[in-house]
């Protein structure tokens, strides 16, 4: 009896190489990026909110854009330039509390809020990262760390009477966007069902700049730098770059980065935490773009997704719920080491390779 082979012919494996190289062309470019952002925040509350054991509440969707823009920017520093911070809920809690004075003492304008929000947050990370720059490694990470409780302690103590102290900022205003849509206004039909209401169209729009910018920045002569660092950063240095400044340009785009989901969080919430300036906040960061997939531009919202929906929704089924985070940081960390989005290009890949046929 003849043994049959499922094996492609030449011809077939030259097709589907053909189109996978097709496929791998679009895949690169930005613009492909750009529209599966778009595409991700059209279909992803009617999938989220329908999991078992969720409410379905849109909020917590909006709060997903928002940290997922942040964990992002904290990507380009650690994920593309090499650079762990441990200060970060400085430039969150930091362009937070700027939001909301702004908001109460001048406008509640939401685009001005959140301008105000990314200022404050480049002008601290340019101070902080000058001086924290200067050491590198484990040194560094300190000193982004004592900067951070330097701050909260600040906001804590001294300017207690101006940000609330233990009792948080809560006197913030949130005028109509351009000054005639209200943000919870809804959309009628399949508009309402796409887009749902103002308020969504804000963050979600918000959060697929953020991806674009971040593609065009790990995509562009600046990206490929930080890379290198990353990589190599005594090689970088012979080459005559100076290394210094480009870690201080990773550092305060991630510091704008923070900003801007810092003003966007104190619109959404309408109030702003002492705790958003504690080490925790800093911590809670780099668990989720550990756990989403350093280095990649969609690892850190699978992350963000993760641990959101574990800290919100396993946590109102599971009172040790926190055990449950620790369980699935570890059990990612040892069995897949790139993180979440690494298990889904693995599993692309594999794809690939059976498409592709078996070659050896």
């Amino acid at each position: 009896m003849s043994e049959q082979t499922e094996a492609a012919t030449p011809g077939e494996s030259a097709d589907a190489s053909g189109l996978l190289d097709r496929w791998d062309g679009l895949r690169e470019r930005e613009s492909f990026s750009i529209a599966g952002a778009i595409a991700f925040v059209v279909v992803f509350p009617m999938i989220f909110t329908n999991l078992p054991a969720y409410n379905g509440y849109m909020s917590l969707v909006e709060l997903i854009y928002i940290w997922a823009i942040f964990a992002i920017g904290f990507d380009l520093l650690l994920g593309y330039t090499g650079l762990l911070s441990f200060g970060h809920a400085v430039f969150w809690g930091g362009s937070a509390y700027a939001a909301g004075l702004f908001s109460a003492n001048v406008s509640g304008e939401p685009l001005l809020i959140v301008l105000v929000a990314m200022v404050t947050a480049i002008v601290l990370a340019l101070i902080i990262g000058i001086l924290s720059l200067r050491r590198g490694g484990i040194y560094f990470a300190i000193l982004t760390l004592a900067f951070g409780q330097m701050m909260y302690f600040i906001a804590l103590g001294p300017l207690g009477g101006i940000t609330g102290g233990e009792d948080g900022f809560t006197g913030v205003t949130v005028d109509p966007l351009l000054g005639a849509l209200e943000l919870g206004t809804g959309f009628a039909g399949v508009l309402g069902t796409l887009l749902h209401d103002i308020g969504y169209v804000l963050f979600a729009g918000f959060f697929v700049l953020a991806v674009a910018a971040a593609v065009r920045i790990v995509r562009s002569p600046y990206g490929a730098i930080f890379q290198a660092i990353a990589e190599n950063e005594q090689r970088v240095r012979f080459l005559g770059l100076n290394v210094w400044r480009y870690k201080l340009a990773a550092f305060v785009i991630s510091g704008a980065f923070a900003g801007v989901a810092g003003g966007l969080h104190t619109i959404h919430a309408q109030y702003v935490a002492v705790g958003s300036l504690f080490w925790i906040t800093s911590g809670d960061i780099v668990i989720i773009t550990v756990l989403g997939g350093i280095g990649s531009i969609f690892g850190p919202v699978t992350g963000t997704i993760a641990f959101l929906y574990v800290e919100n929704i396993v946590s109102g089924e599971i009172a040790f719920w926190l055990l449950v985070l620790g369980a699935l940081f570890v059990t990612v960390v040892w069995l897949f080491p790139a993180g979440i989005w690494g298990i889904v290009t693995g599993i692309r890949s594999t794809v690939r390779e059976q498409l592709l046929g078996d070659d050896s």
